[in-house]
Parts: structure tokens; C-alpha cells; sequence
């Protein structure tokens, strides 16, 4: 026995390794080895029992053809290498009668290999993550009997499904075929045919028809994964009476209907149900109140209807809720909180009422998604002891009231969205936004919080609204608050939060200057202020934050330059700027230097700007005609009426005249 595993070594083998004629087992694995391994001193060692070249940088062959005159080797295993296509081996019969044999890797391996035709004494066998061609391999089952683990993950292996029905394979327990081009029905007697099966994994293939009812003669089976086909129709009564040892169910995106379970469901161990993205109706199963284990739930993107039982609160093991994207309506269970709930997400239903005695008590919750829904009430205060919340999404409802000064206890959040309500009052200089890969970086990492969340999140970045999941949800941080009532000056200290990349406080009422101390925050990708009551200059360090994509400052009472011309600012075109009357520079219309020092005008141009100043001179002398005839048009009739007045006025006329005839005389003897 010769083991050299997990080392740094690297290069070629050496060829004296041949020599090494009595190996019966040699283990080179989690090394740095290259090489085509037809070449290399393998093919001397024909007493090799046990050979593992996993995880190198070794080329070998899927037929295995350097291998074939070893006829006491069993147990091959060669993962995470690269496999290729050799000459047609369908002719060739090795000497040797493999038991175990893996060959997951890259590359790609023509069709599949026919060498195993041959091989009777099988039982664990992986050849995922090889692009191979041609149908399922169902001579492999037929002539292994003993098989025990069938691993095809990832391949290109399409047409149907075919299985040998002359008898029941006893021994297959672990079988699975997922992301491949499968098609068609699958077979109505697989259930029948493999008995024994604790675990099924069909996924990402383009399976059609109806799930089959033999599936309930797998009283063995734990794992069963269906999801991402073409099935349709509904779920088989037999599959939920008659697979008791069923502990996880995924059937997720394909077109099932009607109701989810019926009242007989037997599913007492289940700890993970995901049906999600189907059509199912009806309101939530009171059946699934006997899975007292269930850990997550997930029938999102249905169409169930109905209130949120309360019966879902006793459940103590439920960690995961996921109710999203259906037509659930009413107000919700009051005190309801599962004990280890972590991740509630409840969006896009037609949820009204009040959070004030929803959540109460859900200390250890992570995500709570409660967006697109008609919630109305304040945000209650009690939401500031959730230490180890992350994700806050309440956006679109019809949330009122201040901002409370309780969120600032939120250490751990990362994405908060409070936009589209009726908040009021001013942003709190205190909000946080940290994404929890920098906290895991910083050491500061809560470990019994989940790097990530199993379901997706919808938060709106780069004027776009996108879904995050898994890890990915993991590196983004952000805040909005767009679309509210919200007043006051923008915090300095939110110009601090430096490792933010989405930032949106636009459409509100907010005053005051845009804070200079934005320029810290060096992560942002997304800043939007638009259609706010701003003023003053924008600061130009602005141009320092070079990861920003979106930047958007329109319909405020700006003034001054807009950015230089730098960098990533050289994208941004007129409508990062519009809507500001005192802004000048590229690339708005607007020229400084004509704001500032304006050349001399024609006549032409001073009356147009008469004309549209502040008195309109055409104007004035219309309203100015109309005025004077008035008061004439008044004077006749007052003296016409009133006889004194009328003598009054023809004295003061005769004496006028007298005097501007004496004048007149005088004026002209002196001339």
C-alpha cells in the first residue's frame, strides 16, 4: 500500500513508480498530479485492488482502457479530474470486475461507456458532471443486481426513461438522474420496479405527465426530488399513504394541481416540504398540523387562498415559511411564532392588519419578507429586540408613522426596505446596513446564524427589482425608503455605512444639502435621491465612489456644477440631473459660464425676455386701456346724474381755462 494523499505534490509520476509491481492499493489523491494518464506507469501495476487519483489534474480516459488488463481491480476512484473521449470501446472486455467505480468529473466523455456493459459485479457507481450522450443506461441495472448507488448528475444523457421490468431490482436504494434531458412519461411502474429505494432525485429534466402512483410502494423511500420538470396533474394519493419513511419532498416548478394534500395524508416524518412554483389551490392542508417535524415549508408561487392557520404556530421545529406569491388574505394569527422560526416570508398575498401582534416573541428570526401586501399600523417597537434579524422587507403596504428608534438595535441587518408606505417624520441617523460577508471577514459573524437563507429575496438595486438567494443574498447590503413622507435633512451618519451598496431615499420631502460624507461610501452601487426638496451643491468627492452604477439626483433644487466628467460619472447621461432649475454643466443643457457672466443681448432677444419676465407689457397695456375709459365712463355718469357735481365740474373747467389763457398771454408779451 502506497498513500501520498493530500499533499502538495505536483508534475508528472514518475516513471520508476512502475516498478512498484506488488501495490495492490495506491492513493494519490488531493495532490497536484498531471498527466495523461494512459501514459503514465499505471499500466505496469496489474496487482492494483484499489486505485484513487481524485481531485488532480490527471486526463483519463472514460473507457478506462489503460486499466484493462488489471484483473484484480475493484474499487476506482477518480473525481474532480478531466475526462475524455477515446476510441469506441464497445468491443473491448476488460479483465477486471469493478465494485466501485467514480468517475465524477469535468470534460467531455462521448457516448456512455461501454466497457461497463460488462461488469456484473457493480454496486456503487458515479459518472456525474461528464457530458455524455444516448439514453438512460438501463442494461447497467439488468445486469448488476447487486447495484446499489446509480449517480448520473449532470450529464447530457436525454430520451425516456427506460427501465428493465422482468423483475424487481431488490438491492438499488440510491438513485439519482437529475439535471439531464430526460423526457417523456416516467415510468408508471417504477415504484414497482424498484422497491427498495430510499432516495430519488429526477430534477432538471423535461419530465411530462403525472407523478406516478407506484411511487407509494416505496415504503423505504426518504428523499424524493421532482422538481423543475413538466409534470402536471396532482398529487398521488398512494405517494403520501404509502411512503412513511418520506422525510423530504420537493416538487417544486412544474404545473401541479389542485389541492395539495387530502385528509388521509400519512407524511409523519416529513421535515422538508418544497412545493413551490406549481398551481396547487385551495386554502393550506390542515393534514400537514401531524407533521409536528416539519422544518421547512415552502408552497410559494401557488394560487392557495384563505387565512394563515394558526395551528401553523404550534409547529416547534418549523424554521423555514415560505407562503409568498399566492392569494392568502386576512389579518395574521396574533402571537404566532414558531419557536425556532428563523426565515418568515409572506409576500405578494393580500395580508392586511397589523404587525403589532404578529411577530412578538420571534427572537432568533433572520428574514422577515412581508412586502406587496396591505399592512397598515405603525411598525411596532418590539421588532428592535430580533438581534439576530438580517433581512427587514416591508416595503409596498400601507404602513404609517414614524421610523422607530428600536431598528438601530438591529446590529446584524443588511438589507432593509421600508419604501412605497406612508412613513413620516425624519430618517434615523442610526439605521444600519452591513452585508454579512464583511462581518464574517471581520470575525464579528454570529456563528449560529446562516451564512445564508434558503429562499429568495426581491429588493429593488439599480432601478431594478431582483431576486437574491443563498450566498449571493449574503454580499449585498441596502436600504430603501423610497416613496414615503419622510422630512428632515439627511443624516451625515448615513454616509458612513461603508459597506451599503444600495441606497434610496427618493420621493420623499427631505431638505438640506446632499452630505459630503458620502463620499465613504465606497462599496455603493445604487444611489437615488431624485424628487426630493435638496439644495445646495453636490459634493464633487462623489466622483471617489468607483464601484457606483446608478446615480440619480433629479427633480431637486440643486445648484452649482454637476460632477466632473470622471471615471464611471463619465456614463451617468441628463436624467441623473433633471428637473434641477440651478444646475449647469455636462451633461445637462445648461452652459456655467452663461449662468454665470451673461454676453451682451440683441433688442430681439431683451423684448423676448420682456416679454417673458415678470410683467407682460401687452398685457399692461390692455388692462391699462380698459381702466381709463372705466373711470371716464364713471365720471359721466356721476355728473349726468347729479346736478351739483355737474356745476362743480363746469366751474372748475371755466376757471381752468381762464388761467391757462393768462398764462398763455403772459408767455407771449415776455417773448
Amino acid at each position: 500500500m502506497l498513500d501520498i494523499s493530500y499533499n502538495n505534490f505536483s508534475g508528472n509520476l514518475p516513471l520508476c513508480l512502475a516498478n512498484l509491481t506488488s501495490l495492490r492499493q495506491l492513493d494519490l489523491s488531493f495532490n497536484h498530479f498531471i498527466g495523461n494518464i494512459s501514459l503514465s506507469p499505471f499500466r505496469g501495476l496489474t496487482n492494483l485492488e484499489d486505485l484513487s487519483v481524485s481531485n488532480n489534474l490527471f486526463q483519463i480516459p472514460i473507457s478506462l482502457s489503460p486499466f484493462f488488463n488489471h484483473s484484480k481491480l475493484k474499487y476506482m476512484e477518480s473525481w474532480g479530474n478531466k475526462i475524455f473521449a477515446e476510441t469506441d470501446d464497445q468491443y473491448l472486455n476488460p479483465r477486471f470486475q469493478l465494485e466501485r467505480l467514480i468517475l465524477s468529473s469535468s470534460g467531455y466523455g462521448g457516448a456512455f461507456p461501454k466497457f461497463l456493459y460488462h461488469q456484473h459485479d457493480l454496486k456503487f457507481v458515479d459518472l456525474s458532471h461528464i457530458q455524455m450522450s444516448e439514453g438512460f443506461p438501463y442494461w447497467l441495472l439488468q445486469n448488476n443486481t447487486k447495484l446499489e448507488n446509480l449517480d448520473l448528475i449532470n450529464n447530457s444523457l436525454s430520451g425516456p426513461l427506460q427501465l428493465p421490468l422482468q423483475y424487481s431490482h431488490m438491492n438499488l436504494s440510491w438513485l439519482d438522474i437529475s439535471n439531464n434531458f430526460f423526457q417523456g412519461f416516467i415510468t408508471p411502474e417504477i415504484g414497482t420496479y424498484l422497491p427498495k429505494l430510499s432516495y430519488l432525485k429526477m430534477s432538471g429534466n423535461g419530465f411530462s405527465g403525472s407523478i406516478p402512483s407506484s411511487l407509494g410502494n416505496m415504503s423505504l423511500l426518504e428523499y424524493l426530488d421532482l422538481s423543475n420538470n413538466r409534470l402536471s396533474g396532482r398529487i398521488p394519493e398512494d405517494l403520501t399513504i404509502g411512503c412513511v419513511s418520506l422525510y423530504k419532498l420537493i416538487l417544486s416548478n412544474n404545473s401541479l394541481q389542485g389541492q395539495i394534500f387530502s385528509e388521509t395524508s400519512y407524511l409523519r416524518f416529513l421535515y422538508e416540504l418544497q412545493l413551490d412554483g406549481n398551481q396547487f389551490t385551495g386554502s393550506i392542508p390542515h393534514s400537514l398540523s401531524n407533521n409536528s417535524f416539519i422544518e421547512v415549508l415552502d408552497l410559494s408561487h401557488n394560487n392557495l387562498y384563505g387565512r394563515i392557520p394558526r395551528w401553523l404556530g404550534n409547529m416547534h421545529f418549523l424554521r423555514v415559511l415560505d407562503l409568498s406569491m399566492n392569494n392568502i388574505s386576512g389579518s395574521l394569527p396574533s402571537n404566532f411564532c414558531p419557536s425556532n422560526i428563523q426565515e418568515i416570508y409572506l409576500s405578494r398575498n393580500g395580508l392586511q392588519g397589523s404587525l403589532e401582534d404578529a411577530f412578538y416573541g420571534c427572537s432568533e428570526l433572520i428574514v422577515l419578507d412581508m412586502g406587496h401586501n396591505h399592512m397598515t399600523g405603525s411598525i411596532p417597537s418590539w421588532i428592535g429586540n430580533f438581534s439576530q434579524l438580517s433581512y427587514l422587507i416591508l416595503g409596498h403596504n400601507h404602513i404609517d408613522g414614524e421610523i422607530p428608534v428600536q431598528l438601530c438595535n438591529l446590529t446584524q441587518l443588511s438589507l432593509l426596505d421600508l419604501s412605497h408606505n406612508h412613513l413620516s417624520g425624519p430618517i434615523l441617523p442610526c439605521l444600519r446596513s452591513t452585508s454579512n460577508s464583511y462581518r464574517q471577514q471581520e470575525g464579528s459573524y454570529n456563528a449560529s446564524a446562516p451564512v445564508s437563507v434558503d429562499e429568495p429575496l426581491e429588493f429593488t438595486t439599480k432601478s431594478t427589482s431582483y431576486s437574491y438567494q443563498g450566498r449571493m443574498l449574503s454580499y449585498i447590503s441596502g436600504i430603501d425608503l423610497s416613496c414615503n413622507h419622510l422630512t428632515g435633512q439627511i443624516p451625515i451618519e448615513i454616509g458612513y455605512l461603508n459597506e451599503i451598496h444600495v441606497l434610496n431615499l427618493s420621493h420623499n420631502s427631505l431638505t438640506g444639502k446632499i452630505p459630503a460624507s458620502f463620499s465613504n461610501l465606497r462599496q455603493i452601487e445604487s444611489l437615488d435621491l431624485s424628487y426630493n426638496n435638496l439644495e445646495g451643491n453636490i459634493p464633487p468627492q462623489l466622483t471617489e465612489l468607483n464601484f457606483l452604477e446608478v446615480f440619480n439626483v433629479s427633480y431637486n433644487n440643486l445648484s452649482g456644477r454637476t460632477l466632473d466628467k470622471v471615471a464611471q460619472f463619465g456614463t451617468f447621461d441628463e436624467s441623473s440631473y433633471r428637473g434641477n432649475p440651478f444646475l449647469c454643466g455636462w451633461p445637462l443643457p445648461r452652459n456655467c459660464t452663461e449662468m454665470v457672466s451673461p454676453p451682451s443681448k440683441s433688442r430681439t432677444s431683451i423684448e423676448n425676455e420682456e416679454s417673458n419676465g415678470f410683467m407682460d407689457m401687452g398685457v399692461f397695456y390692455i388692462s391699462f386701456g380698459v381702466a381709463y375709459t372705466m373711470v371716464l365712463l364713471t365720471i359721466a355718469a356721476v355728473l349726468y346724474i347729479n346736478p351739483y357735481w355737474r356745476r362743480v365740474w363746469f366751474y372748475f373747467i371755466e376757471g381752468e381755462h381762464v388761467n391757462y389763457s393768462t398764462v398763455n398771454d403772459n408767455f407771449l408779451r415776455t417773448i
